[in-house]
């Protein structure tokens, strides 16, 4: 199961959200609209956008890496309406709930369990 904008809404409550919030304290010049946000973060990707559209150096690059960790710890994205059956349904019927994530680890486990969901197999 992938986890970000496929079990939990993450991009739209999380990510941009936090993207804003940092733009608008550092780089208040830079304003995207959250479909905006969605295409650059695939095309041309969030690091290229960092870098070659925001203007971003290495240093500021790891800043708000650290900055954006310190955010996804404090708020967490709710899972879609029906996944939750979804899943349960799958486990009923003998599945077994691997996640594919760019996620840490512990934050798609905190994202389960805050969202009432069956804790993936490890």
């Amino acid at each position: 199961m992938d986890h970000d904008d496929t079990t939990v809404n993450s991009t739209a409550t999380v990510h941009y959200p936090c993207f804003v919030e940092f733009m608008g304290k550092f780089h208040p010049e830079i304003k995207m609209s959250l479909e905006e946000y969605f295409v650059k973060n695939f095309d041309p990707g969030i690091l290229e956008l960092f870098r070659n559209i925001i203007g971003m150096d290495e240093d500021e690059l790891n800043f708000e890496f650290v900055y954006w960790n310190e955010y996804v710890q404090k708020v967490v994205p709710k899972a879609y309406p029906g996944i939750k059956e979804i899943l349960e349904d799958f486990r009923a019927q003998g599945g077994k709930l691997c996640v594919v994530s760019h996620s840490y680890t512990a934050n798609i486990l905190r994202d389960y369990e805050e969202n009432g969901l069956p804790k993936p197999d490890l």
